[in-house]
């Protein structure tokens, strides 16, 4: 097995009394795509700020590249590339002279400069723009520039913060054919995302909650880890039942999928034969129900609102272990391991 890109080791931050994060221990190896999810306030920008060599850990250690990020920091800098979920590029610069700025920045050699922009350009589809103003591109556009920018030194790491974040589905697309490009020649890429489809495009997932890291395995292996499976509900009318199943006995909590309500419980075999003995909704009506496969928007529902008991192992009614499953139990046993590619 290859050397991990990022180690943490039992990796903390604390602000006053408050802990963001906490006890963070996990590997990421060569070409791994990390999607790094949880709500607002979970302690990601944290961690990743932590990772950059912005901010000190409290507690604990990780190393970029075998490099202490914070001992190391000016060492380990040279390791990575960062995207920010703002635009952080000179707007007054064109985009080729945003790149001549940055290859500066990281101290490229003078004689490989024109050359790494004119790769860059071919890869991120900005050769027709290239004497353009950077201000002056559309959104897609200037996150391609500026995923180019922190690719100019050939970092083997990319960290980007919610890079697609506001994008129209053509350049999300464009982005992520790229990093697919990029994972394959090797390059790890760290990314925090609040689209769950987006989740089940990486080969990796950690969700954090709290600054604890609740689960740290492959989108195949979230997506098995429930031992329940999922109720889908069709009631007329729907949003009266929305707000009514909220606080039925026995829900744990409903989502709106395409008209239906998907409702998240602990027995939901149990449930429906109760409610087909005896409908305690008079004013909503029934018209059918089937069962469904969960996806990664309700693994993360589940893990960002506390529904550990769909989750946990023991008896239930969808209790085969799969080889997914298998895997995940031993990722969550252990988290200092790692279930993504290695190459």
């Amino acid at each position: 097995m290859a050397e991990p890109v990022i180690s943490l080791r039992n990796l903390g931050k604390r602000f006053g009394n408050f802990e963001a994060v906490r006890g963070l221990t996990f590997n990421i190896c060569p070409g791994v795509i990390f999607g790094f999810l949880g709500a607002n306030g979970a302690g990601k920008t944290t961690t990743m700020r932590m990772l950059c060599g912005l901010t000190r850990p409290t507690t604990g250690s990780a190393t970029i590249a075998g490099g202490d990020v914070w001992r190391k920091r000016n060492i380990v800098r040279s390791k990575f590339g960062y995207v920010a979920q703002r635009f952080s590029l000179y707007r007054d610069l064109t985009v080729v002279e945003n790149f001549r700025f940055f290859a500066g920045a990281h101290r490229v050699p003078a004689r490989e400069v024109e050359g790494r922009i004119a790769r860059l350009l071919r890869l991120t589809d900005l050769e027709k723009k290239r004497d353009d103003a950077a201000g002056s591109l559309s959104g897609g556009m200037r996150q391609l520039l500026a995923l180019g920018c922190a690719m100019i030194h050939d970092p083997p790491l990319l960290f980007l913060d919610e890079p697609t974040s506001g994008l129209d589905p053509v350049h999300r697309q464009r982005i992520w054919d790229l990093l697919y490009d990029l994972s394959n020649r090797g390059i790890t890429i760290f990314v925090t995302t609040h689209y769950m489809d987006e989740a089940e495009r990486c080969t990796e997932v950690g969700f954090l909650a709290e600054g604890k890291l609740l689960a740290n395995a492959t989108p195949r292996a979230l997506i098995h880890s429930f031992r329940v499976p999922l109720l889908e509900l069709n009631i007329e009318p729907v949003m009266p039942a929305l707000v009514r199943f909220r606080d039925a006995p026995g829900v744990l909590g409903v989502s709106l999928r395409s008209g239906q309500l998907r409702v998240y419980s602990a027995e939901p075999k149990r449930l429906l034969e109760q409610w087909k003995t005896q409908w305690p909704f008079p004013d909503l009506k029934l018209n059918g129900e089937r069962w469904v496969e969960p996806d990664m928007e309700d693994v993360f529902t589940a893990y960002s609102q506390g529904y550990s008991v769909m989750l946990e192992d023991g008896d239930s009614e969808r209790s085969e272990d799969t080889p997914e499953k298998v895997g995940l139990k031993e990722t969550l046993r252990d988290p200092s391991t790692s279930l993504g590619m290695t190459r």
